[in-house]
């Protein structure tokens, strides 16, 4: 006879358990099925998704201004600030074409130009002061004004190189400086989303005209309005109006001056290439043995404080009567150790100035240097000389001197 035991229904808990492994089973088959990981080649409507849109906003022409080397006003507070003047005024051309090249990467700009100065015609303009540069540090400010006169932004611009830049073989050749121009053009980037498309069109104009007034104001300026903090456009000449033609064919020629000068400053920013970086290497391992040498020092005059301090106290506890000659000797060691403690201090602070100047000498034979040249427009030629600047100076007296002698109509005999 078959004995047919009672069936038991499964606890809880095993029903539980049983759940619980089919969930977790569950999740762990559908996980790697899930499409949260792609491999191989995407559709092309996903990588439409993914592609950064261009910007199809106005794209105003930028000058920048060689950078303000940021050095003041008496010769003998260079040495003081740890500055050499030379190697300050090769880095504002230097630090005014990295910015340049940053904006350029952007796409967001027209003609992004480095010029002499900030006379020269541009729908914006970013001009830069240096405020430090020591290998380690950089910090510069930056000024974003449009041809309105309306300012973008005032701002200040610093980056801090991290301690491996230097130490890492895959960054030979980089300048560590570049995230902090990179970090610049994105801020004027910014600023140029904020603006409207209207006032950005009319910037354009109003750059055209104030370039008009420079070489006639009367004929120009009733198209504007200057009575505000901004300039503001009231009308614009004709298209046939022959001064405006003639004034408009002399700013291309500017330009084309302006857009020269480009290899020049590209050529210097290279040339100064190899040993600049070599100086920003030296310099920050400069700064931080001084900022070791100071440290040093410091703690070196707190502890010889410290013991002329307990010397001090030990002279003044014993009874003066009967003075003991092991507190004596005790009083003048600690005396005695604690000058030289001092001295030792001094000594350090005398190692620190040497680093100092030895910054200071790094930048001796970085210099800025600009050939003479012959510039031609419409069978007339002048000979450019000077630094960039004064060739500049020059060549916009030159196209005015030919804007004139275009304006004045030949006498019938």
């Amino acid at each position: 006879m078959l004995k047919i035991e009672s069936f038991r229904a499964p606890s809880k808990f095993l029903i539980y358990l049983i759940v619980l492994t089919h969930v977790l089973t569950g999740c762990a088959t559908t996980s790697g099925t899930s499409g949260t990981v792609k491999t191989g080649p995407q559709l092309a409507s996903a990588q439409e998704q993914t592609k950064e849109v261009p910007y199809q906003g106005v794209k105003l022409d930028v000058i920048i201004p060689i950078f303000s080397p940021g050095l003041s006003a008496s010769a003998a507070e260079y040495e003081k600030e740890g500055i050499w003047p030379e190697l300050r005024r090769a880095e504002a051309n230097r630090f005014a074409y990295k910015l340049k090249t940053a904006m350029d990467k952007t796409g967001k700009f027209g003609a992004v130009r480095v010029a002499p100065n900030s006379t020269a015609s541009g729908d914006l303009f970013a001009v830069g002061e240096i405020i430090e540069s020591n290998g380690q540090e950089v910090e510069f400010r930056l000024n974003v004004v449009d041809a309105s006169g309306k300012q973008w932004l005032n701002d200040t611009i610093d980056y801090e190189v991290g301690e491996g830049f230097y130490k890492n073989p895959r960054n030979e050749g980089k300048d560590p400086y570049n995230p902090a121009f990179d970090k610049a053009a994105q801020t004027i980037v910014d600023a140029l989303l904020k603006q409207k498309q209207t006032d950005l069109a009319q910037l354009q104009d109003i750059n055209d005209l104030r370039f008009a007034a420079s070489f006639n104001e009367q004929a120009f300026m009733e198209h504007l309005d200057t009575s505000g903090k901004q300039i503001k456009l009231l009308s614009m000449p004709s298209d046939s109006d022959p001064m405006f033609e003639r004034v408009k064919s002399i700013q291309v020629r500017e330009q084309l001056f302006i857009d020269n000068l480009q290899q020049n400053y590209s050529a210097f920013s290279q040339q100064m290439d190899s040993s600049y970086l070599a100086w920003q290497e030296a310099s920050a391992t400069e700064m931080q043995l001084r900022k070791e040498a100071k440290t040093k020092s410091i703690w070196k005059m707190i502890g010889g404080a410290v013991l002329i301090g307990a010397a001090v106290a030990a002279a003044t506890s014993g009874n003066s009567n009967n003075p003991s000659f092991g507190r004596d000797l005790a009083t003048v060691a600690g005396g005695i150790g604690g000058a030289v403690l001092i001295t030792s201090g001094f000594k350090s602070r005398e190692e620190a100035k040497f680093h100092q100047d030895a910054l200071n000498e790094l930048g001796e034979s970085v210099n800025l240097e600009m050939a003479p040249q012959v510039m031609t427009y419409e069978e007339e030629s002048v000979e450019l000389t000077g630094d960039i600047n004064e060739q500049f100076k020059q060549w916009r007296a030159f196209l005015k001197r030919m804007y004139e002698l275009e304006a004045t109509p030949d006498v019938q005999l």
